[in-house]
């Protein structure tokens, strides 16, 4: 006879595998949705665009880093950043960077900007400790020469030991690159949603 005591805690250790298998899963969700845009999105444009709300996004042929990033979790994890992002800054302005000199949210391009972005993965608690060993589906902040703020996604496939590459927009569009380490790092976050 089975007792009690193991058919109560065997589903929590049956599940552990599940678990396991399910972050996997979501990383490859996101990091499949950032790759289908290699090819898709040629082009890079900052250009203020006003957006439907929610669920607003640029022209797919074009974008900047930001848009790789809201695609990839729109399109792999049902995640609406703009909406998400918005939702955040109208109830925690203070919180979030004054660069732009913005009195209020705009939800056309906040979700856009990646201080932005980096506060609300921050808030979030998706920040991990420098150091982190990268993994699928992780984002990474950068700082490019000039101070500008870039944001990208971390693939599965490695461009040289422990060095996988990333996805990201950095000028020519979507592209696949070996640019982890290319530019000084300012935030790594791991967010599932």
């Amino acid at each position: 006879m089975i007792s009690r005591r193991l058919v109560l805690t065997a589903p929590a250790f049956l599940a552990l595998p599940a678990w396991g298998q399910a972050q996997e899963a979501w990383a490859d969700r996101l990091v499949s949705a950032a790759a289908a845009q290699i090819g898709q999105t040629l082009t890079y444009d900052p250009a203020y665009v006003t957006l439907t709300y929610p669920g607003g996004d640029v022209p797919r042929d074009r974008g900047v880093c930001t848009d790789v990033v809201i695609r990839a979790y729109r399109d792999g994890l049902g995640i609406d950043l703009q909406s998400r992002v918005h939702q955040d800054m109208a109830a925690n302005f203070t919180a979030y960077p004054k660069t732009w000199g913005l009195r209020r949210p705009d939800r056309n391009i906040d979700h856009r900007r990646v201080p932005n972005l980096e506060t609300f993965l921050k808030r979030a608690g998706a920040g991990l400790p420098a150091g982190t060993s990268w993994r699928a589906g992780d984002l990474i902040t950068q700082r490019l020469p000039g101070n500008l703020p870039h944001i990208l996604v971390v693939d599965g496939r490695m461009a040289a030991p422990g060095r996988p590459f990333a996805i990201h927009n950095v000028g020519a569009g979507a592209k696949r690159e070996d640019v982890i380490t290319a530019w000084p790092i300012v935030g790594h976050f791991r967010w599932r949603g």
